[in-house]
Formats: C-alpha cells, structure tokens, sequence
C-alpha cells in the first residue's frame, strides 16, 4: 500500500491538520476535562504527556498500519483547537481502519465531531484505499453512539464484558461501515 503524502483536510467548519507545539494548552484542557475523559483511555494528561503526544503526532503519517494518527481539528475561523479525530490503520487487515475523536467540551454539540469523522472516514476511503471502517464504545458513551449513526455505520457488535476500564468491565459497541456504503450514502447527501 502506498501513503499519499498529507498536509491537511478541510471541512467547512474544520481545519483536519497535524498537531504542532502552539495546541498544547487547548490539548491540555480539554484532555484533562473529566465529562472529556469520561469514556477515553486516560484520567488526565500531563504536560509532558502532552509534549510527548504533540511531538510524536507532528512527526506522524496518517494510514501508517498499527499506528494512531490524531488529526488536529482546528476551527477556520478562529484558529482554535476544538479537539481531534484519529484513524488507526488495523496491521493484521489493512484495508480495516478504526476511527475514534475528541471534542472539548465548549465545541460538542454543534456537529463539528460528525463534520471530523465524516471527512477522515472520505479520506480513509478515498486517499488510503479502505474497505471498511469500525468504531467501537462504551455501552454508556450515548453521544458516541449517536454520532456513529449520523455517519451511517451499523453496529455489528455488543460485545459484554469486553474491556477493563477505569476500575470495572465495561461493555462496548462496534459499529462499522464499508466503502461501497460510504460512497452510495455520499452520493446521495450531495445536491
């Protein structure tokens, strides 16, 4: 597989770009924001933490297979970071990507998450030759499952006891879509 060369994705809201030093305090806040980290891996996130994640991220290609990328999603108008959008392409199945993303908590609600996904998953499809992309959550994580369904995939799985996380099992979702869905769906939302 060949990894086109990546500069920046634009939305009509969005700026999808790389992480640079001048995010780490948006980074910080909203990454340490507990409703935020409700349902993510961590419980808070460090300023070296941080430093660490920007630097890797700045240097990182998207559709690298076994590796995250976490596209930076910055507002045109401002130029504020309002969180990120990432996109793992799955080593043991390479044409499978999984997506997840990370508002603060000042910019959910007004569909800038779904404007994200949407644009990665076009760019997974069309830019890295996906055949398909999954999503998984918490059972809990409502705002999540609802955004999985405004990007058209179907949950495939309820998968019990799936995961130790933050002290207890927690169960998840996976919802997935495939590119010939992706396409007949994008065809269709176009005037």
């Amino acid at each position: 597989m060949i990894i086109p060369r990546f500069r920046q994705l634009e939305t009509p809201r969005l700026i999808l770009r790389r992480f640079r030093q001048s995010d780490l305090e948006a980074l910080m806040a909203y990454r340490n924001d507990p409703d935020v980290a409700r349902y993510q891996a961590w419980v808070s996130f460090s300023r070296k933490e941080a430093e660490d994640f920007i630097a890797r991220q700045s240097r990182a290609r998207p559709g690298i297979p076994g590796r995250w990328f976490q596209f930076a999603a910055e507002i045109k108008d401002s130029g504020v970071l309002a969180g990120d959008c990432a996109l793992l392409v799955i080593r043991a199945a390479r044409g499978i990507a999984e997506i997840g993303y990370t508002f603060s908590r000042a910019y959910q609600g007004a569909g800038l998450a779904t404007e994200a996904a949407r644009t990665v998953i076009d760019y997974g499809f069309d830019s890295l030759g996906l055949n398909r992309v999954i999503a998984t959550t918490d059972c809990r994580n409502i705002r999540s499952i609802a955004l999985m369904k405004r990007l058209g995939m179907r949950q495939e799985g309820h998968f019990i006891q799936n995961r130790w996380f933050k002290g207890s099992w927690c169960d998840e979702y996976q919802y997935a879509v495939l590119r010939e869905e992706w396409i007949a769906a994008r065809a269709s939302r176009r005037p």
